[in-house]
């Protein structure tokens, strides 16, 4: 076996400056010592150092700038070993978030790299949440990561503040940051990190202007909490889309399902009695499964007399008692995407922030009843 003590001398420099590279010690686009302060630290000639920083050039990892001096190449960001952690604190009950860290594990981009989930305590109290996410939060920058997906707690009035403080641990540690599927802020205001996701305003007119093309002009926008960064949006596009037809503005209407069971049947029951709605758009496919069972349980066919459409096309949307008509949102591609944005995050760190928004299509199913006219239909938008 060979030792590093009888390694030639240009081989131990390369290994140390190429270590010190992978390990981050020198980011993309910094500069190297100058050959000058190497030839004084490792007691050696310039001829020496010459031959060691060639062999970084080989590899890709520096590149030389006449005139300037030796610069670490951003290609060396691919070639080190990044560990990057999850913070999603609603991981189990939002269900598009497991196909998104599937999608991140599967990314090309990804070999070489680590995804870190630091274990958390389960509660549905929000205070419980935000300190069990703060404690994340600490516990990935003691493990000292290379960059944090954070999926952004919901509530724009409760939520903020601590969206805000999980951000900016994270900034003075210096940890880059890739927002999944929403902001810290609400729309229209933009934060200052990459932000990759789908487009809820645009995806919202698309399910409901679909509804309106079959004749429905009665439409309800049901969701299930309010002041939420994305729902927000939905609702917009919702609004838009019975504008655009040139519906009246009493043809709007935006109703919030309690969480309890029997209190949604009542507003559910008062909606079909004082509203006589002939369609639902429901801000995801969890809130359209729930009121799928309200409406069937009172009697209420569907879609002959009333249409339902979700948002998400998770996976049981096509396993509910009428299979569901739903946008279908590109989870997998989210998280490869998500990586990539990271990675180009790392190597340019001084880059704006990004907002990359991934196209949806419209998935028809038989809860809309458009399905009996072509039952192949797959509307892109």
């Amino acid at each position: 076996m060979t030792t590093a003590t009888t390694l030639p001398k240009y081989q131990q420099i390369f290994d140390t400056l190429r270590a010190a590279i992978l390990d981050g010690e020198y980011g993309p686009g910094e500069k190297l010592p100058t050959e000058a302060v190497l030839v004084k630290q490792f007691k050696t000639s310039r001829i020496t150092v010459g031959k060691a920083v060639r062999e970084l050039q080989r590899e890709g990892l520096v590149h030389r700038q006449a005139g300037s001096g030796t610069f670490v190449s951003e290609a060396a960001t691919d070639a080190r070993h990044l560990s990057f952690g999850l913070l999603i604190p609603d991981f189990g009950q939002t269900e598009i978030f497991n196909p998104i860290c599937h999608g991140m594990a599967s990314a090309p981009h990804s070999d070489g790299h680590s995804l870190i989930w630091c274990h958390s305590e389960n509660t549905d109290e929000p205070g419980q949440k935000h300190q069990e996410a703060l404690r994340v939060c600490r516990q990935l920058i003691e493990r000292k990561v290379d960059g944090v997906f954070f999926a952004p707690f919901e509530q724009v009035d409760t939520d903020g503040a601590v969206n805000r403080e999980i951000t900016s641990l994270l900034d003075k540690a210096r940890i880059p940051v890739v927002l999944l599927d929403r902001d810290i802020s609400s729309y229209p205001s933009r934060s200052r990190y990459d932000l990759v996701g789908i487009d809820n305003r645009r995806v919202g007119f698309a399910v409901t202007d679909h509804l309106l093309s079959l004749g429905r002009k009665r439409i309800v926008f049901l969701t299930y909490r309010e002041g939420v960064y994305s729902i927000g949006e939905r609702i917009n596009g919702y609004r838009e889309a019975v504008s655009a037809r040139g519906l009246p503005a009493d043809s709007i209407r935006v109703e919030h399902l309690p969480a309890e069971n029997e209190e949604a049947t009542r507003v559910i029951k008062s909606l079909l009695e004082s509203f006589r709605p002939d369609a639902f758009v429901c801000v995801n496919d969890r809130t359209a499964g729930g009121l799928m069972h309200h409406l069937l349980s009172s009697g209420v066919r569907i879609p002959e007399d009333v249409a339902v459409v979700g948002i998400d096309d998770v996976a049981y949307a096509n396993l509910l008692p009428v299979r569901l008509t739903t946008m279908h949102q590109p989870c997998g591609e989210i998280g490869r995407t998500a990586v990539a944005a990271m990675l180009e995050r790392i190597r340019n760190p001084g880059m704006t922030a990004r907002t990359l928004l991934l196209d949806c299509h419209l998935v028809i199913r038989k809860s809309c009843g458009a399905e009996s006219r072509s039952p192949h239909l797959r509307a892109a938008f």
